[in-house]
């Protein structure tokens, strides 16, 4: 394969399997890496947690036997991951699939990692530890309200688009004004910072019918519940002692099945709650695909053995042409 760093060679190949969770995208990439000789490259920003494979659905071992997968499981939950430190972790993968002969198939829900795959990403700056641990501190004292209020006063038009109750958001706009002294809305102005790799890009896009997705999600999580290990696998998140708003801790599934853990519910009502707002997630990934992403490759339905022959049919003819 030629050398991505050559500028006299074409663009090496990367492919990108993007869609809303249970849609069936991880099925789909195993088929096609297993076709083309590809290496999958995790863009889920829970996947990348080494604490929770039955929750985010990780590729189970034997999956992960029949083609590399790189970037599941890496991190430890005490880690923030972002869409830059994901895509630190990413183009490195992606280069040595080139360097080996394999075709990098990137495969993941999370709109922002892809978009900063392909599209770079603001600029905004690093925010020192002792900054944020700062900013969490103020906001555990003054509460959501006043907090909302001092970043009005200081940054009106972000905190003029986000709710009080946002905290995540404000946290954030908080934190990258006192590190920088500017806004988060001026460093997401200014021109995108491009990958480190130049490639030419062909994505997938997969999603079912609303009615069959919201299906697949209620039964995955209710397997996980009562088939497999998901309880035990919040029990020992809880045991961490992590805080709240850590990443990791707002996974889909693990607020509910924590809060039934620590007795304020049982168990069908939290899981009823988790599947609801997997549902709702699901939605908001769906409509965030559609209106953000390009798709070379639109897919209306679930991974099915005619869904992968069709697609194998595009992707050769996309790595045929230069």
């Amino acid at each position: 394969m030629m050398s991505p760093e050559n500028p006299d060679s074409p663009l090496p190949p990367l492919v990108v399997v993007a869609g809303p969770t249970a849609s069936g995208k991880s099925a789909l990439a195993l088929a096609l890496a297993e076709e083309f000789a590809g290496t999958i490259v995790n863009a889920d920003s829970m996947q990348v947690y080494r604490e929770l494979r039955v929750l985010t659905a990780r590729p189970s071992a034997e999956e992960e036997a029949r083609a590399p997968h790189r970037l599941y499981g890496v991190l430890p939950g005490t880690v923030a991951c972002s869409p830059v430190m994901w895509r630190d972790l990413a183009v490195p993968e992606i280069a040595a699939a080139w360097e080996a002969g394999r075709l990098p198939i990137v495969c993941g829900g999370t709109g922002l990692y892809i978009k900063a795959l392909l599209e770079g990403f603001a600029p905004v700056p690093e925010v020192p530890d002792a900054v944020r641990a700062e900013a969490r501190a103020d906001l555990a004292r003054l509460g959501h309200a006043a907090f909302h209020a001092r970043l009005a006063q200081e940054d009106p038009e972000t905190a003029a688009r986000l709710a009080p109750a946002d905290t995540t958001r404000i946290l954030r706009a908080w934190e990258v004004l006192r590190a920088s002294g500017r806004s988060i809305g001026w460093w997401q102005a200014q021109p995108p910072v491009p990958a480190p790799i130049r490639f030419r890009p062909f994505v997938v896009h997969i999603e079912p019918p609303r009615p069959v997705l919201y299906a697949r999600c209620d039964a995955r999580l209710r397997a996980m519940v009562t088939d497999g290990p998901a309880l035990a696998e919040v029990a020992a998140l809880l045991d961490l002692g992590l805080p709240p708003d850590q990443p990791v801790m707002k996974a889909l599934g693990v607020p509910e099945l924590a809060a039934h853990l620590r007795g304020e519910t049982d168990l069908e009502s939290a899981l009823t709650r988790a599947q609801q707002l997997t549902r709702n997630y699901a939605k908001r990934q769906g409509t965030w695909f559609r209106g953000q992403l390009r798709a070379d490759l639109k897919q209306d339905t679930q991974f099915s053995e005619s869904v992968a022959a069709k697609t194998f049919q595009i992707i050769r003819r996309f790595l045929l042409t230069t």
